[in-house]
């Protein structure tokens, strides 16, 4: 019942549509722009660099902020099961995020409720993350690389810091723990389905944090 109750948890934080409500609040639907996501990238795109910050600082805050109550919650009553039920929450937050009941079910990627997710569920996943998805940004500029590299790193990470007993969990929680660190995956890639096909191709967009970046999405209006 306490999974269920996290999931819930997790899934009502993730409704926050920060993307949504920012392109609302300036009169527009974010999703009839750009990339048509509601989610970081493409309010970056659309709005420019301080946007895409904002929205970034609300996604990822909404996972962290559901990760806490459920630890506040549950911490003292299941100390053996609480890394299982962090992550039970920032799947609901994740899903929440990327298909919400009242948008049908159109959200965004998941990727910076997933940043909440390794920022608030173990210090020993977040530098890789880090390094990860910075290092693909910053020598790419492609986005969607560094988000898929960090979700391959943050499940590979996370089975081995299990298995080396770091969460303190018997096996059968661990491999419950595990199935949805893969689901989440998964998930994320199925996603980026579209971002993958133009990956290989070598006609993904890149992504910049100045001027540029706008200057590159009119040139790609221009060009449609």
């Amino acid at each position: 019942m306490e999974r269920v109750f996290c999931l819930m948890i997790g899934y009502v934080f993730g409704l926050f549509q920060t993307a949504y409500i920012y392109g609302r609040l300036h009169g527009i639907d974010i999703r009839n722009y750009g990339s048509g996501n509601a989610g970081t990238t493409n309010t970056l795109r659309v709005f420019g660099t301080k946007a895409g910050l904002l929205v970034l600082f609300g996604d990822i805050m909404k996972c962290i902020l559901a990760v806490v109550i459920t630890t506040v919650i549950f911490g003292d009553s299941y100390p053996d099961e609480i890394y299982l039920l962090k992550m039970y929450t920032a799947a609901g937050a994740i899903i929440g995020h990327n298909f919400p009941f009242y948008l049908k079910f159109k959200g965004g990627k998941g990727i910076a409720a997933t940043a909440g997710l390794i920022l608030s569920f173990h210090p020993y996943l977040i530098p890789m993350g880090i390094v990860l998805f910075f290092g693909a940004f910053f020598i790419t500029h492609y986005v969607s690389l560094g988000s898929l590299l960090v979700y391959a790193g943050f499940l590979i990470e996370l089975i081995v810091l299990g298995q080396m007993g770091i969460f303190n969990m018997e096996q059968p929680i661990l491999i419950e723990m595990y199935a949805i660190a893969v689901f989440l995956t998964v998930m994320a890639y199925w996603k980026h389905r579209e971002n993958i096909k133009r990956l290989l191709s070598g006609t993904e967009r890149k992504t910049y944090l100045t001027h540029k970046n706008k200057d590159v999405e009119k040139s790609t209006q221009s060009k449609a």
